[in-house]
């Protein structure tokens, strides 16, 4: 999720879930209403409504954490920490965005494999999806050396704080997106934004 990542409101998530409930009694199922594909699930809960002021605070951090990232590479990063995360509303989210903003295709779809892809991606964007690697999965050893020297080396201080921030706030919006179980395939570009 981003600053505008939010859930939806009331009458949005009900009229989803009776969107959802009448496909599926009339043997549609799945997000565009096809028929065969597996029932949609509904959230579990909506952080918006049930934690605002924590919810209001990471829209907030979120957009502080931006500043001075390049537009295209946040999206490129929000999707690789997503992905990372098996965060799907998320993923519909920062795809889709990406795509509304110019992104390719191509470059979506390679991202998940991006060290067998790297001719995709500038020198600078591979610094990035490394680091959000590393920082995304600290289990692995934390943060190397060689991955924030990388970084470092293309980007100015200032710049690099305020990636690992953003790298930092799509993690704990992910966490709260699979943890909630909010559902994609609802998202339309801008949705969310101020």
């Amino acid at each position: 999720m981003t600053t505008t990542e939010t859930t939806t409101d009331t009458t949005t998530t009900d009229t989803a879930t009776t969107d959802t409930a009448t496909d599926t009694a009339n043997g549609a199922t799945g997000a565009d209403g096809a028929k065969g594909y597996a029932p949609e699930h509904s959230p579990r809960l909506d952080m918006a409504k049930l934690a605002p002021e924590v919810y209001k605070a990471m829209v907030r951090l979120d957009a502080a954490a931006r500043r001075g990232v390049d537009p295209t590479l946040l999206e490129l990063v929000k999707i690789r920490a997503s992905q990372l995360n098996h965060c799907a509303f998320c993923l519909d989210m920062h795809s889709k965005d990406a795509l509304a903003a110019g992104e390719s295709v191509e470059r979506i779809i390679q991202l998940s494999a991006w060290e067998e892809s790297r001719h995709f991606y500038t020198p600078k964007e591979i610094a990035a999806i490394e680091l959000t690697e590393a920082v995304t999965v600290l289990t692995d050893g934390f943060v190397p050396d060689e991955v924030y020297a990388k970084a470092a080396a293309h980007f100015d201080e200032t710049e690099l704080a305020h990636l690992i921030s953003a790298i930092t706030v799509i993690n704990a919006w992910n966490r709260f997106g699979v943890t909630t179980r909010m559902a994609p395939g609802h998202y339309t570009p801008g949705q969310f934004k101020h």
